[in-house]
């Protein structure tokens, strides 16, 4: 016991003599010894400081940034940040242990009101802590106050990725509003909306708000309302694309909308088709550009649509358009419109990755040019190329002048348009010229800018930092320089991404709360839309059932709950949905169509014919009604009402692999040997899996057979036994099996004689 306390006080002694020793041998490390000791000419070790950038230029309401750096410096554990300003009094000191330090507000303060225009040094020196005085890494940026305050409140949206979660539930998607000076995170303003909202723009003194919302399932669905501090979205603000030219059918979306400066008038692209497809990256989650649209002017006071002539021609796609300050001029992108190669001809608004796979497999490329023209109280005039943002082997896009009226910015891109990784902001005099880069790019994707109500600052979206795009300022001088970015760290969350932001010509509390009054069961059904896409049938079923529960009637909602029903096995809860949407809409072709296949499968033969005969009394031209309807009337032996069918079929789309097939068991039917072998030959280049019907090739056999070409017939017996046994089929096995052995028996036979 006594030894165990001796050793027990022993080793106390000896950690607080080592304690001492490190104490005492641990040099003080304060500013002014390593100040002494940074010889400004000499070679430290590399220490580079990542924000801010050199000669940022901050603005004079912004709270404190975190100045980071990256050190690569041997053993460096402790770091002196040391600001000295042009005053040269006394510098402001901050010993820290992290690679990084954010002022105290105080601090802050002081360093903004000693910058103020004139640089500030930041000097950033490693060490060591056990040996204080050896400066093991250096570096330094200048940086500066601006007089120019931004002036103006920022509005913006926050989008969770990858995006196609966004498309499923809308209701994540939110949007922000407050100050630059504000040292929290801007107010969240609108959130749970049951449908995506997209592309708002304001009128010049904020009194108008304009919106994409998806309201009624009408993806051309459009909200315009006066802004106040507590706004309702209602139904009644809510106008749709669709309604100009309606009378041809054709679907908009009424893309990249913009409200003129006086909120009188809003532009869109209407009659628009679109890339608009999910990619694989979290940071570029779709890939998204017009391919096809014209310019369209909706007029508050008459609530008419009209077209604008000279940036409505069919030949071209012109969107994304942009107003100038007096309202006089709209600058938009324009390029030639294209036809999908899957998809000519169907007027499809938009497209899946696969029917897009020259852009997302091939990366084809497709560039936009900039060009303006005269509004012209909707007359419009003649649309002339943008000197600078045109014709230079880059696609231009995202227009925005200066609310001064004397500078475009607009982005640039190897190709395509929104979400490019390349893309970079370049300004241009209003009126056209040389393109600079602006000095405030980041290095991975700029967009999404907005000028403040003073055209000194642009702020503007960048995923340069992280996959979650961030909002940065940049000061954009007289003579259109600007300054390195600053991040808006307070405005954004980690686990959004911030985009579309726009400065509001308005005080910081004008807007405090937007709330929607809209029927929201087609968000529902857009969700499960998406996870059908994706397979996630259970998903699929929840998100219809919600939808259904809110409105009973809606069809959409239906159809796709069968869909989903059918995935999960339960067939006849996916055919009384079916039934429910024609009970409620007699000509959904979809409908006949899902529920003809799923009365084919259980045999009931008759119902089939039924339901794909409407499929082709609403929709004439659809080849798979047609082959399926040709294929069920061969089963029943109407064979010359078949093959109309099935040759329709293959009329129209020519490589319908089933409807070669049901021409081939047709004509092997009736002893028409070679247009049989010609029609099987050529479903089975279409689809190899296909040959699966032991009655072909028993059919094969007995033409064979008749052109007495035994060799041919035996082998065809031979898979026709082997199709007949793996379907289970015993008569039809023990049939084929006795045909087999004559049709040996006669190939033999003539073996022997060509022998002699």
């Amino acid at each position: 016991m006594r030894k165990s306390v001796t050793y027990l006080i022993l080793t106390v002694i000896t950690g607080c003599l080592v304690i001492a020793v490190f104490v005492r041998h641990t040099p003080d490390l304060s500013a002014e010894s390593l100040l002494e000791c940074y010889e400004q000419s000499r070679t430290y070790g590399k220490l580079t400081i990542q924000y801010p950038e050199n000669e940022t230029l901050f603005p004079p309401e912004i709270p404190a940034p975190t100045f980071r750096w990256m050190d690569e410096g041997a053993s460096v554990d402790v770091w002196l940040v040391s600001i000295a300003f042009p005053d040269h009094k006394e510098r402001i000191n901050i010993i820290t242990r992290e690679p990084k330090w954010t002022p105290e507000s105080k601090q802050w303060e002081e360093i903004k009101k000693r910058s103020l225009d004139e640089d500030a040094e930041v000097l950033i020196l490693g060490v060591s802590r056990g040996i204080s005085t050896d400066i093991r890494s250096a570096g330094h940026v200048a940086i500066r106050t601006s007089k120019d305050e931004v002036g103006a409140p920022l509005f913006y949206r926050e989008v969770n990725l990858p995006f196609i979660d966004a498309v499923k539930d809308p209701s994540k998607i939110r949007w922000r509003f407050g100050a630059i000076s504000s040292a929290q995170q801007p107010p969240i303003i609108l959130q749970n909306l049951p449908v995506c909202g997209n592309c708002h723009s304001f009128s010049r003194e904020g009194k108008i708000l304009a919106m994409d919302v998806d309201y009624a399932n009408n993806k051309g669905s459009y909200v315009i309302t006066r802004t106040a501090e507590e706004m309702v979205l209602a139904t009644s603000d809510v106008i749709t694309w669709n309604d100009y030219e309606k009378e041809d059918g054709e679907q908009t979306f009424g893309l990249l909308s913009q409200v003129s400066p006086d909120g009188r008038y809003v532009v869109s692209t209407v009659k628009d088709k679109s890339v608009f497809v999910p990619m694989p990256p979290l940071a570029f989650s779709q890939l998204f550009f017009p391919i096809k649209g014209i310019l369209c002017i909706y007029d508050r006071q008459t609530r008419t649509f009209e077209s604008l002539p000279g940036a409505d021609d069919p030949h071209y796609v012109q969107s994304n358009p942009a107003w100038s300050p007096d309202g006089k001029t709209i600058v938009f992108a324009r390029a030639k419109a294209y036809d999908l190669e899957d998809t000519k001809g169907q007027g499809k608004v938009l497209l899946t990755r696969e029917e897009c796979k020259e852009f997302t497999e091939d990366g084809k490329p497709f560039l936009f040019d900039l060009y303006r023209i005269r509004f012209n109280d909707g007359k419009g005039g003649t649309p002339e190329p943008i000197e600078g943002a045109s014709n230079n082997g880059m696609s231009n896009y995202f227009a925005k002048y200066s609310p001064d009226g004397k500078w475009i910015v607009f982005c640039k891109a190897k190709s395509y348009m929104l979400l490019q990784p390349d893309s970079e902001l370049y300004i241009i005099p209003a009126e056209g010229g040389e393109a600079r880069r602006l000095r405030g790019n980041t290095s991975r994707m700029n967009s999404w800018h907005s000028w403040s109500p003073n055209s000194k600052w642009l702020a503007f979206s960048s995923k340069a930092h992280s996959p979650y795009t961030q909002l940065f300022l940049t000061h954009i001088d007289a003579q259109g320089y600007s300054s390195p970015a600053v991040l808006l760290e307070h405005f954004t969350s980690p686990d959004r991404a911030a985009n579309i932001p726009e400065f509001i010509n308005t005080k910081p509390t004008a807007i405090r709360k937007i709330r929607e009054d809209f029927l929201n069961d087609y968000s529902f059904v857009r969700a499960a839309n998406e996870f059908f896409k994706g397979g996630d049938f259970i998903a699929a079923e929840q998100q219809c059932r919600k939808a259904l529960e809110l409105n009973p009637n809606n069809v959409e909602a239906h159809c796709t709950l069968a869909y989903a029903l059918e995935h999960d096995g339960k067939f006849q809860e996916s055919a009384n949905h079916l039934q429910q949407a024609i009970q409620l809409e007699p000509t959904r072709v979809d409908a006949h169509y899902n529920l003809g296949q799923a009365m084919a499968r259980q045999g009931k033969l008759d119902d089939a014919i039924e339901h794909f005969s409407h499929v082709l009394e609403y929709e004439p031209e659809h080849n798979k009604a047609h082959g399926n309807l040709g294929s069920i009337l061969l089963v029943k032996g109407a064979i010359n009402e078949a093959g109309v069918h099935l040759f329709e079929a293959i009329r129209i789309d020519p490589d319908n692999a089933e409807a070669h097939y049901s021409i081939a068991l047709a004509m092997a039917g009736q002893h028409k040997l070679d247009g049989a072998l010609l029609h099987y030959n050529k479903a089975v280049e279409l689809r190899p899996d296909i040959d699966i019907s032991p009655a072909m090739h028993y059919g094969l056999a007995m033409n064979y057979g008749e052109a007495r070409r035994f060799r041919e017939a035996e082998r065809s017996a031979r898979k026709a036994l082997e199709l007949a046994r793996a379907a289970g089929d015993k008569a039809f096995e023990r049939e084929i099996a006795k045909w087999l052995e004559i049709y040996k028996g006669l190939n033999e036979s003539a073996k022997t004689s060509d022998k002699r």
